[in-house]
């Protein structure tokens, strides 16, 4: 029998009702309809249905309907209490009743509650008398934020009012402690959901500057002054009107989005991924410019909106804070005036004179910072709030003493990174660097990097004061700077090239040019800024995507730099850059490939400079092997170890790889495998002679793609003797652990076939998801192959940017082989979605690749054979 004959026609006709109205519904949001708008029609659809669902649940008791109905309310909470209930959202119900009624309420709540559920809601639901609902709001900030949110529906009105009026009395009387606990409560949330408002797929609900955000401002102002609407906050002048406009505009966009999220999910859907950003672009008719993609303008807008509100609240909570206005009242008592402008306390506040000060000139804004970081001392927040009010008057002409202030304030570590965000935030940073304007919530479209372009630029300069504390050669490196305002103003500005048709880091020369102008630089450091900034790829190109123990590469890079002063900085530049491209981006072994680069190019620029690291890790592993017969042989082949493979496992590991390479028969495998707990990896590392089948990089790759892993990084090396040494660092989906042995066994066995057969490998065919389905739609950036006869006297260099995808390495890799082409060095790098792969190769004499039209063979090739 069909499950729907068993329900209750009152039920079976408010399920029909509801699929057939929610339908429309969607017509109406697809036409354009605000997203408020659709809320509150939802919303009276829900009342529609609940209401008569209640209605019968009440007549279905004859005995006590007319108890029920004089002493009982039925209440909404949360979302639907507020009236912005999204399509598939679950309902809060309250059936709050008469004390009396206790022992004869169950059954009427278990009849409603079933009812909905059959109707097809998710609901929550709660049964419970006027005292003991109030009492326990005071001690849940959950059940208070829900009942901030209350609405009657049907039932008891002077129940409901009684209930009302305790509330509110009970909320004025403990305001201060729930102050605390909300936002003790919301603190706990945005550790699950993201602490940045610039997370790459963030959920419309419940991350940072999203609704629920908004719906904070609404419960602390409840708490605060007994009112949650923020218009009646504004009027009552506890708001700013352009906050409260603010709120309102970011509430319509926000709930547009996640009514679109839950429509085209047709169920609960918060979770604004990459797939629905690329959607919801097209549908809400963005169009993209030549210099960004429509996603990206349409991410813009949302981080806009969820920037504003986050830094709103961050406002708001200051200003309500217990303890703000008693501290500030104490101020003047406990610190002291700084030229009749500033009080410096436990807080540095503004006079009167200073206030309007600010209120009219830039310049005191950075004067102020730059005493903030002076001392060592915040900004009360008042003070903030009144710059921020007055920011869009200030004059985008920037003085002598302005531009000085600006660069005084770059030059001490202690608090800048804070007062860079904080004027950002207030609006005050692009009225010094007007380029902060355009990079403002501009997004980048890739799985790479972590936040908008503005927030990467904050948070580097962030990560490069905290080498203040490194005990490392990045700490060391710091502190010996004795000025390091260029250092922190080349990391604010050296992305802010993108967003525009041209490369970003020609972009940025002229950026850089532009602001060496405007804050009156001398010559030397102008150019010095100009470098780091166009230039700030430089480091990390070379050490992680070409050979650094090619000598010719090292001096090249040393004459490029030029002194070992802009050496120190564009090492410090690009950690930060790699620190604050997200959380253990820069991770251990990054640090010590770009040191060993930064320590050898510092001897060809200064005879002093401490010996290179790599030569101390040769030497390190050299001493481990010291008493093997034939010590020649292993001096031999330590000199030829490259960089990346010292720095990537330990000397004694390295010393045993060697072992095993010396002892190596003709046509031998041998294969030694790693688990690398703190990153969920496998390491393999591969050792065989190079004539043992001809493609041998192309078939291991191909043996372990064919396993269903996916491979992150590879280094294949070709040492003396025509011995090979390949480190391939996989992450196995099937196993969320350390796979076991016989997993790793049975991947061994595919190695050795591969290069024992000519079998070719066939790829495991998997069911998607809906994300994984959309891949193709995300990949927006083109495929690329690059080929570079400069860097290298003896090899071509092929770089191959590219999507991944199953099976990709195996395809460039055995295309350069069908080409004719000998892959001395590959150096293969995987950024969540996106590849950089790089090979020194030579033809079949071992020879570069000169000729102009073979080169563009090699090129068309590679392309046909990655989009094909």
């Amino acid at each position: 029998m069909p499950s729907s004959l068993k329900l209750r026609p009152g039920v079976l006709a408010a399920k029909e009702w509801l699929a057939s109205e929610r339908k429309k519904l969607r017509e109406q949001h697809e036409s354009g309809s605000p997203g408020i708008q659709v809320c509150a029609h939802l919303t009276e659809m829900l009342d529609r249905v609940v209401l008569s669902l209640y209605e019968s649940a009440v007549a279905d008791f004859p005995d006590d309907a007319a108890r029920y109905r004089e002493e009982i309310a039925l209440v909404a909470l949360g979302g639907y209490g507020r009236g912005d209930v999204a399509p598939y959202s679950d309902i809060d119900l309250m059936v709050l009743h008469h004390w009396a009624l206790s022992p004869r309420i169950e059954k009427l709540a278990k009849r409603l509650m079933h009812d909905l559920y059959d109707v097809g809601f998710a609901v929550g639901q709660s049964v419970r008398n006027p005292v003991e609902a109030c009492r326990l709001a005071m001690k849940d900030a959950t059940v208070y934020t829900s009942f901030v949110e209350s609405r009657l529906l049907a039932g008891s009105e002077p129940l409901y009012e009684k209930f009302l009026r305790r509330f509110q009395r009970d909320s004025r009387r403990h305001w201060r402690g729930l102050l605390k606990a909300i936002e003790r409560s919301r603190a706990v949330e945005r550790s699950q959901f993201g602490e940045t408002v610039y997370l790459l797929e963030p959920n419309v609900k419940r991350s940072p500057g999203a609704l629920r955000d908004i719906q904070l401002v609404r419960w602390l102002g409840f708490a605060r002054y007994g009112e949650a609407d923020p218009t009646a906050l504004q009027m009552s002048g506890a708001m700013l009107k352009e906050d409260q406009r603010a709120l309102r505009r970011a509430s319509e966009f926000l709930l547009r989005v996640r009514n679109d999220l839950h429509f085209h999910a047709g169920k609960s859907n918060d979770v604004l991924d990459r797939a629905e950003q690329v959607r919801l672009a097209s549908a809400f008719g963005y169009e993209g410019t030549e210099g960004m993609l429509p996603v990206e303008q349409f991410m813009r807008e949302y981080f806009r909106h969820t920037r504003a509100v986050s830094n709103l609240v961050g406002r708001f909570f200051s200003q309500i804070h217990p303890w703000s206005a008693i501290a500030e009242w104490f101020l003047p008592l406990v610190g002291h005036q700084m030229e009749g402008d500033f009080i410096v306390g436990p807080r540095i506040k503004t006079t009167h004179r200073g206030l309007a000060k600010l209120e009219r000139d830039v310049g005191e804004v950075l004067r102020l910072a730059d005493l903030s970081n002076l001392y060592d001392k915040r900004v009360a927040a008042s003070t903030w709030q009144a710059i921020h009010k007055a920011s869009s008057q200030y004059s985008d002409q920037l003085s002598p003493a302005a531009a000085g202030r600006f660069l005084s304030l770059l030059d001490h570590p202690k608090r800048l990174g804070e007062l860079l965000h904080q004027l950002h935030e207030v609006g005050a940073l692009e009225k010094v660097v007007p380029e902060f304007a355009h990079a403002r919530c501009l997004l980048q479209f890739n799985e790479y990097h972590k936040f908008t372009v503005d927030e990467h630029c904050l948070r580097a300069v962030d990560e490069a004061t905290q080498f203040e504390h490194d005990q490392g050669l990045l700490g060391e490196v710091y502190r010996g700077l004795p000025h390091k305002r260029l250092l922190h103003l080349a990391l604010l500005i050296h992305d802010l090239g993108k967003g525009f048709v041209e490369d970003h880091s020609e972009v940025g020369l002229r950026i850089a040019e532009h602001t060496a102008r405007r804050l009156r630089l001398g010559e030397r450091d102008a150019e010095t800024l100009k470098f780091l900034v166009h230039k700030h790829l430089l480091m990390s190109h070379l050490a992680f995507r070409r050979d650094t123990s090619d000598d010719q590469l090292i001096v090249k890079f040393a004459v490029d730099v030029g002194s070992p002063e802009v050496l120190r900085m564009l090492y410090l530049l690009t950690a930060a850059d790699f620190a604050a491209v997200g959380p253990g981006v820069l991770n251990q072994w990054k640090s010590e490939v770009l040191a060993d680069l930064y320590l050898r190019t510092m001897r060809h620029l200064a005879g002093d400079s401490p010996s290179a690291s790599a030569e101390e890790r040769r030497a390190d592993v050299l001493a481990r092997v010291g008493d093997e017969p034939d010590s020649e042989w292993f001096a031999h082949e330590i000199a030829a170890l490259p960089s990346s493979l010292l720095f990537s496992m330990p000397a004694e590991r390295i010393a045993d790889q060697l072992r095993q390479l010396q002892t190596l028969m003709d046509g031998e495998v041998r294969i030694a495998t790693r688990y690398l707990a703190e990153t969920g990896t496998v390491e393999f590392l591969i050792a065989t002679h190079e004539d043992i089948t001809p493609g041998v990089f192309h078939k291991l790759t191909g043996a372990l793609t064919g396993q269903g892993l996916e491979i992150l990084s590879a280094d294949i090396n070709t040492l003396p003797d025509r011995l090979i040494l390949d480190q391939f660092v996989v992450r196995d989906p099937d196993y969320a652990a350390e796979p076991p042995q016989d997993r790793i066994s049975s991947i061994n066995c595919r190695l050795n076939e591969a290069l024992s057969s000519e079998k070719q490998p066939a790829f495991r065919k998997v069911w998607s998801s809906s994300k994984q389905q959309h891949r193709d739609a995300l990949s927006v950036l083109p495929t690329r192959v690059r080929a570079d006869n400069s860097t290298s006297d003896r090899y071509t260099i092929i770089d191959v940017f590219a999507c991944d995808r199953t099976g990709l390495l195996y395809t460039v890799a055995r295309t350069i082989f069908e080409l004719g082409l000998s892959v001395s060095l590959a150096k293969i790098g995987t950024y969540l979605d996106q590849v950089v792969d790089v090979f020194y190769v030579t033809d079949q004499a071992g020879r570069k690749i000169d000729d102009d039209s073979r080169l563009q063979q090699i090129r068309e090739r590679l392309l046909a054979a990655i989009d094909g």
